[in-house]
């Protein structure tokens, strides 16, 4: 069993996306749990992109926010916004959500 390590320029991306110099003022800390490790690097990399936009929000203006969120949009809009697939729950009748037991006329 190898363990990979995850890729970290995928993490990195929303720092390079909009520049260190918009990262100056703020410290980063995301802790992540559940999942496998692709899913959370995904996490932590919109956890980012979309604290920068809050942080430009609350604390700067509201012009270098749409900016910033417009760069993101472009880039990659699952840096801002989750995908809403989840697993289905298992059904009673069948062995999971869809499959149904074979029917037997005999």
């Amino acid at each position: 069993f190898l363990e990979r390590e995850p890729p970290r320029h995928k993490i990195f991306e929303p720092v390079l996306i909009v520049g260190a110099d918009k990262f100056k003022e703020i410290d980063i800390r995301v802790r992540v749990r559940g999942g496998g490790n692709t899913s959370q690097v995904y996490a932590v990399r919109q956890a980012i992109a979309k604290g920068i936009v809050s942080f430009y929000q609350k604390y700067v203006d509201e012009q270098s926010k749409r900016d910033i969120k417009e760069t993101f949009i472009q880039y990659d809009r699952s840096l801002l916004v989750a995908d809403p697939r989840r697993c289905e729950p298992k059904k009673f009748g069948g062995k999971g959500a869809r499959a149904r037991f074979q029917k037997s006329y005999r």
